[in-house]
């Protein structure tokens, strides 16, 4: 498999202009267009990803967006038709990629702005779009909601393991990426990550018991990995939707100029038939509690976290708060789309008892997984800290102190009553 779009990937905020030469040679040598030029734009939203425009000859523009990461086994992706057909606004790629090492989306190019760029504008102090965003948001889940019903059959676990959305959860603990972020957890790894106050080894961190803001926690993060692997096996049958699959902010344009405002999916790399339950939790968490991951100095400069392991228990304090636009999209999503999906799964007597922790711990990957979390290069101590106890919250329940996530679940538990 070709490693070319990976280094173009990290390349791309060290030596822009090399990591363009880079590609251009690639894609010069595997796309079906006379390619003369290419630009990328690095951008916080592009975790594991790259996104641009290339020129052709005659002058025309196109924007290109490739997801790649080092560990996949997924063979097919971007199912963008599948999306259209079950009726989701898509915008239809022209030309796509699907060979691994190869992906890539070439699209016309659109000057909407993404709904992450719109949201980050809004976070910080201008309110010019909040209302066609509300408006288009929640229209969207409402839309979203009723895809999920027209779609929804039972899937068996043959097909359920082929479903490319197990690359973001199950395949990032089991196929390296765990152990290459952060060791294998054995009490003579000798990895280390930089916390406040010190420099701590992996297995530590991995093995502590922990007090967040007063919400005490019994388990260990090794105990949730441990739990999650077992959880989220992709070779299980059970209800299934066509869905998105990693339907986050930064692969949504907001359309605000259309009558009424709409949102936009692109860039569905992850698009197939799979659990609903699953298909909300990366949306779920990176439009609401991800932000410190994206921009990580920005929020070190507001961030207040302290952390003591002078005890048995490792105690930690901080102050960091939800905007109200990421309330915003919480609300959108629990109330429209996971209620009524939840109560439409229980009609059925499809609903699994377990929903609550299966959804927690593809929670838990989306903190832990996405980035190395022990990276101090990319994350300050105070924001490696605020991501590990962030991993803690979505997959572990909390006690005393309840968690934000925790009180929301608990709402949702009331309504299934």
């Amino acid at each position: 498999m070709s490693d070319t779009l990976q280094q173009v990937r990290d390349l791309q905020y060290q030596n822009q202009n090399e990591a363009e030469n880079l590609l251009l040679t690639f894609m010069q040598q595997n796309l079906p267009f006379h390619i003369t030029e290419v630009s990328l734009r690095p951008s916080a939203v592009s975790l594991n990803s790259f996104n641009g425009f290339m020129a052709v000859e005659g002058g025309k523009r196109y924007f290109f967006k490739s997801h790649t990461e080092t560990d996949t086994v997924i063979d097919e992706y971007y199912n963008a038709e599948m999306l259209a057909k079950a009726g989701y606004n898509v915008i239809q790629p022209v030309y796509r990629s699907e060979e691994p090492g190869k992906q890539m989306l070439i699209y016309e190019v659109i000057t909407d702005p993404s709904v992450f760029e719109v949201a980050w504008e809004i976070e910080n102090g201008d309110p010019a779009n909040v209302e066609s965003l509300i408006e288009a948001q929640n229209a969207s889940d409402d839309a979203l909601m009723q895809h999920y019903e027209a779609s929804l059959e039972w899937q068996t676990a043959e097909e359920a393991a082929k479903a490319p959305i197990h690359q973001l959860f199950y395949h990032r603990i089991t196929q390296g990426r765990l152990t290459r972020f952060y060791g294998s957890g054995s009490a003579d790894d000798l990895m280390e990550v930089a916390l406040p106050g010190g420099t701590y080894s992996l297995h530590d961190v991995r093995d502590a018991n922990w007090e967040v803001n007063g919400q005490l926690y019994t388990v260990t993060l090794n105990h949730l990995i441990e739990k999650a692997t077992a959880l989220l096996n992709p070779a299980q049958d059970g209800p299934a939707v066509i869905g998105h699959g990693d339907a986050h902010n930064g692969n949504v344009f907001l359309q605000s100029q259309s009558k009424p405002p709409s949102l936009l999916y692109f860039d569905p790399a992850f698009a197939g038939e799979h659990s609903p339950l699953l298909d909300i939790v990366k949306p779920l968490f990176h439009n609401v509690f991800a932000m410190w991951m994206y921009y990580p100095q920005e929020k070190q400069a507001t961030l207040n976290i302290s952390l003591d392991t002078s005890s048995n228990r490792w105690l930690v304090e901080h102050d960091y708060k939800l905007p109200s636009i990421r309330h915003m999209f919480l609300d959108s999503k629990i109330d429209r789309v996971l209620i009524p999906t939840l109560l439409l799964l229980k009609e059925r007597d499809w609903l699994r008892p377990d929903w609550r922790a299966y959804m927690k711990a593809a929670l838990m990957c989306c903190p832990l997984l996405t980035m190395n979390l022990a990276d101090n290069d990319r994350f300050p101590p105070e924001i490696s800290l605020l991501g590990f106890v962030m991993a803690l919250e979505m997959g572990a329940e909390s006690a005393g102190q309840r968690s934000l996530i925790d009180e929301v679940f608990d709402r949702v538990e009331d309504s299934l009553a």
